[in-house]
């Protein structure tokens, strides 16, 4: 039976943390589908074709030597609404600390309501990502800071080039 599974965010940008999360889910799925979440309201640091290609770009090595596919779409709305439309089984969702498992057990209470066939999973961060958010990645990166420790190499070049621009 193949298994698509589903991991929505922003990526605003892409971050090791998110990389190691793939890379887990990876190991759990044929198919996992990246969903970028696309709200109205806000103005994101990249555009979704630049987000897309810096997950892709930065994902490459993690997948390497998996046989899971992974494709990037966008998104609007209910995260379950993605993974339906999305023929996910599966909702990877990435857990740094206690506040995010209170979070997201109130979102995965609320998505097994609406869709009881679609499982989400907890999967917890590294200890050496734990600490990264995509906020504070751009923080630093928009005040001259390195974020090279955080972030895939792809993803510190785009940063780098971002704000040389506005300097």
């Amino acid at each position: 039976m193949s298994r698509t599974a589903l991991y929505t965010g922003s990526f605003d940008p892409v971050t090791n943390g998110h990389v190691a999360l793939l890379a887990a889910a990876a190991r759990l799925c044929d198919t996992l589908v990246v969903a970028i979440g696309v709200h109205p309201g806000k103005t994101p640091m990249f555009s979704v074709e630049e987000r897309q290609m810096l997950i892709v770009t930065s994902c490459a090595t993690a997948l390497e030597g998996t046989t899971c596919a992974l494709h990037v779409v966008t998104f609007e709305g209910l995260a379950i609404e993605a993974a339906r439309t999305n023929g996910a089984s599966i909702i990877v969702r990435g857990l740094r600390d206690g506040t995010d498992l209170d979070y997201e057990m109130e979102m995965s209470g609320m998505n097994a309501v609406m869709a009881p066939a679609i499982q989400t999973i907890f999967l917890p961060a590294p200890p050496s990502v734990r600490h990264i958010t995509a906020t504070l990645v751009r923080q630093i990166a928009q005040m001259g800071g390195d974020v090279s420790p955080f972030v895939p190499a792809p993803v510190a070049a785009a940063l780098r080039d971002k704000f040389a621009k506005d300097r």
